[in-house]
């Protein structure tokens, strides 16, 4: 297997920028323009469309998930791999968006159901019960990110632990503005008011 092939793959699904075409197909302009700039789902809400933003967050999602079974269709779980980091870094850095794009947690939770359900689970159950404690958008993701990687090893995944660590840094990386603004209670919360 050419390795590229599979890193090729999940790089162009993950670059298309799902918050991108939907805000501007339905008249809203260019998501970039408000809030982090960023065309991913938490962006999308600053809208103040719900639907658009769960659109975005299902769509990016279906994207990690997508590009992981495909490669596994085809070139087995090295290709899984390869597909899993490079649908996260097309989504981060799109081409066709001068590679600014999203901070890739929606596109990794569907990486993580792609790799194997139990790491899905993983993701979902850190992701929801941190959200629902701090109501912290950006530390539920980054908590998520981490535990998965974390757990691939103990829950028979060992093969995936190096991409899986490698994308959850890069996620975490991402989101260095917002661990500065948590480290100084700043960081805003889900349902507050502006």
């Amino acid at each position: 297997m050419e390795a590229w092939i599979p890193a090729l793959v999940g790089y162009l699904i993950g670059s298309i920028p799902f918050g991108l075409l939907l805000t501007k197909a339905a008249g809203m302009g260019d998501v970039r323009s408000i809030g982090s700039g960023n065309i991913g789902a938490t962006n999308v809400l600053r809208t103040g469309n719900k639907g658009l933003a769960a659109a975005t967050l299902l769509l990016d999602l279906g994207k990690g998930l997508a590009a992981v079974l495909i490669a596994g269709h085809i070139w087995g779980e090295k290709g899984m791999a390869f597909a899993a980091g490079a649908v996260v870094l097309g989504h981060c850095y799109p081409m066709w968006l001068k590679f600014k794009g999203g901070k890739g947690v929606a596109t990794h939770a569907g990486v993580a159901f792609g790799l194997g359900w139990p790491l899905g689970l993983v993701y979902a159950g850190i992701w929801l019960s941190t959200l629902a404690i701090f109501r912290i958008s950006s530390l539920a993701g980054m908590a998520a990110v981490v535990a998965v990687a974390a757990a691939a090893p103990l829950l028979g995944y060992p093969q995936f632990f190096p991409v899986l660590a490698a994308i959850a840094a890069l996620i975490v990386y991402l989101h260095r503005e917002n661990i500065v603004r948590l480290a100084k209670g700043e960081e805003p919360k889900v349902g507050a008011g502006k």
